[in-house]
């Protein structure tokens, strides 16, 4: 495909962003206020140009249809199974993806790097990064969730969350640690636990 100016490389990236998170195409106004236009012109211009040159299409005399072409298919392929016992036959063309998009790009997502040990029992050690949704309602929470949760007048911590009445006990994965338990009015759920991310290189330096 043909290389693509600046200003329709900036629009394409906010595209392909947009398309993904959303699941339907922009309005020209919202792409205007993306690309801080007061004018609809240069964005049909680049709008034009992209399509001219294979990025994407829409369909004609209907709105919201632009779909972006060309793109290779999201996430990391799936390439077969791996023995951790006995041996299985060796990995082949990908036939599926494993798509992460869903923790790092999901609206209000977002990260935290763990430090300390009190979940190690759940497979989060000192170094993950955990992903983390943001609770829509605390008080439909339900019991054995990990959450990271404010404690006033403690902190922040990632721990199971147990609700009874009006008590709240967060409980941790490793024996070493007394679960906290506190009154419900004191604890802030910030958000669930949705997935733990480990670079390997980093785990094995630290």
């Amino acid at each position: 495909m043909e290389p693509l100016t600046q200003a329709q490389q900036q629009l394409y990236n906010w595209l392909v962003d947009y398309i993904r998170n959303a699941q339907h195409a922009p309005s020209i106004r919202q792409m205007m206020l993306a690309m801080n236009l007061r004018s609809p012109a240069p964005i049909q211009s680049r709008l034009e140009h992209l399509r001219a040159k294979g990025y994407i299409d829409w369909t004609e005399g209907k709105a919201r249809t632009i779909r972006v072409l060309g793109t290779s298919k999201a996430g990391v392929p799936v390439l077969g199974a791996i023995a951790a016992g006995g041996l299985v036959e060796p990995f082949n063309d990908g036939v599926e993806h494993l798509d992460l998009s869903g923790f790092f790009h999901q609206v209000g997502n977002f990260a935290l790097r763990v430090t300390g040990d009190s979940m190690i029992e759940d497979l989060i050690t000192e170094g993950d990064v955990v992903i983390m949704k943001p609770v829509s309602n605390p008080e439909q929470l339900k019991n054995g969730l990990i959450v990271a949760a404010r404690v006033e007048g403690c902190g922040t911590t990632l721990k199971r969350f147990y609700r009874q009445g009006k008590l709240v006990t967060l409980k941790p994965a490793n024996p070493q640690y007394k679960p906290i338990e506190v009154m419900a009015s004191k604890v802030q759920v910030q958000g669930v636990l949705v997935g733990v991310w480990r670079g390997y290189e980093t785990s094995v330096r630290n």
